[in-house]
């Protein structure tokens, strides 16, 4: 069953934000101010990549959805960092509402439309574990009754941990056991279904379709930083962090092919005033 992993990169949509914006020109503005997209590359390259390069299963199609609008210079580098990665292909879109687009590129990467499918919403500064789509694709087929009798069915993964920088600890984290969190979430798709997983909120796919949920092991790192759209909300919340022990920095190697400074990096960017030429 084809797997698609489906990743929006500061993609200027119409909705599909917590934070609003007036227009979309304000939203562009916004996505590609120089310290933000920094950040965003810094944490794609050494945060977000590293895992699924080392997929136990490379069987995937990685498509990243950027807006026609995204400076070249940007737009360059993002080519650059995927230039060794054969699943991955980068789409540019005209900006458009955000769930229409999003299942039009979805359902444009799918190979034979009439065929189910397993989708993977997955931020660009987020990891997920190298054994992800190996984990997805068996609970797909543990669940091969409830997946061919369903026209969707919800795949979720509630444990793993967040991060952020640290100029004490270089870094820190705390565990995270959330359910529909949005990391390391997955849908089935029945062929013919034009439905995409990107038309559901993910905090909500149990009202719409039956979902499986495993707790272990960890699945996914979640970056905590000051450009979160979740965080830009009253409703965030604080959490316990702490600095990592030995057994933590040995999970992000086994688990996320990480080191801690390689965590450390993807923090902290190069200190730039615009875009960087790519080479």
């Amino acid at each position: 069953m084809q797997v698609i992993l489906f990743c929006r990169f500061s993609y200027p949509a119409e909705g599909g934000f917590q934070v609003d914006h007036n227009t979309v020109a304000d939203r562009r503005n916004a996505l590609y101010q120089p310290e933000r997209m920094e950040l965003r590359l810094s944490l794609f390259e050494h945060f977000c990549l590293p895992g699924l390069k080392a997929q136990t299963d490379p069987d995937f199609d990685l498509v990243v959805l950027v807006g026609s609008c995204l400076p070249d210079p940007y737009f360059a580098r993002l080519q650059k960092l995927l230039h060794d990665m054969p699943q991955a292909r980068i789409v540019a879109r005209d900006p458009a509402p955000h769930r229409q687009v999003c299942q039009s590129v979805l359902n444009a990467a799918r190979k034979h439309i009439n065929k189910p499918c397993l989708q993977v919403r997955h931020d660009d500064d987020d990891a997920l574990a190298v054994d992800f789509v190996a984990k997805l694709r068996k609970a797909a087929s543990d669940c091969d009754a409830l997946v061919l009798g369903n026209r969707l069915v919800g795949f979720d993964w509630n444990r793993g941990y967040t991060v952020r920088a640290s100029q004490i600890n270089r870094f820190e984290l705390v565990e995270t056991v959330t359910p529909y969190l949005g990391v390391a979430q997955a849908m089935a798709v029945q062929g013919g279904v034009r439905q995409s997983q990107m038309n559901f909120a993910h905090s909500r796919i149990n009202r719409f379709m039956p979902t499986v949920t495993f707790t272990d092991p960890p699945m996914f790192l979640r970056a905590h930083h000051g450009y979160n759209d979740s965080r830009q909300t009253r409703k965030a919340s604080v959490a316990d962090f702490h600095a990592p022990t030995l057994d933590h920095i040995d999970l992000l190697n086994r688990r996320f092919a990480l080191t801690a400074d390689a965590v450390q990096q993807a923090f902290a960017p190069a200190a730039s005033t615009g875009p960087r030429a790519a080479g």
